[in-house]
């Protein structure tokens, strides 16, 4: 090979390092087009997501029998707040103390509150309106407990979520296993959330307020 060529040569492959081995470069707009589509079909992608599934409704109509013999129905409690708490007059203990935990809370918002509460029994075949009435006047008499038909009873509690089962008999006195949620209803009849009675009264009596 001649000295001639291969200057020509060293000389070629230099000016290839030089100008980066003739790789031609995207103009600046060009690499931001790209950026642009890669955002707008992520925008795409996520908005075909389809959306969370809405919560769980609680509540709905009911007509059943309150303890002082008068028909009552969900419209009865519209205009205010009221809390709903399913039981049983033979309840050795926790229903005992929820409704006494209840009416701690309505006597610190006063007598004059607009706030209602129900107790739905869950043993209609002792808990007849006569016997709810004695029961309840341990209470505060805001307190509105409702009986019934097991076909009228039923549906409410399928309304309302509530597991509710008789435990193995003994004679009359039998137990009954369930759910001991407290519901926190609207004004407008709508479910809110469960509603914790169990601390100060005081403080569930301000969280109460703010639905008045």
């Amino acid at each position: 090979m001649s000295k001639s060529y291969a200057s020509k040569s060293s000389a070629r492959s230099r000016k290839g390092r030089a100008d980066g081995g003739n790789i031609p470069k995207l103009p600046l707009f060009a690499i931001g087009g790209v950026f642009l589509a890669a955002f707008a079909a992520l925008v795409v992608f996520t908005s075909m997501k389809p959306p969370p599934p809405p919560a769980a409704a609680i509540g709905g109509p009911f007509q059943l029998v309150a303890h002082n013999g008068q028909t009552v129905t969900e419209k009865d409690f519209l205009g205010r707040p009221f809390l709903v708490f399913f039981g049983y007059t033979h309840c050795p203990d926790i229903c005992h103390t929820t409704l006494f935990e209840i009416s701690e809370i309505l006597r610190a918002l006063g007598p004059k509150a607009n706030v209602g509460a129900l107790f739905v029994t869950v043993d209609p075949e002792r808990d007849t309106p006569p016997v709810l009435k004695d029961y309840l006047s341990n209470f505060d008499p805001r307190i509105v407990g409702v009986s019934g038909e097991r076909a009228q009873l039923d549906p409410m509690l399928k309304e309302y979520r509530i597991y509710a089962k008789k435990a193995a008999e003994s004679g009359e006195d039998y137990a009954v296993d369930h759910t001991t949620v407290v519901y926190l209803m609207d004004k407008n009849g709508r479910f809110v959330s469960s509603f914790n009675v169990g601390r100060k009264p005081a403080d569930a009596a301000r969280d109460l307020e703010r639905y008045l």
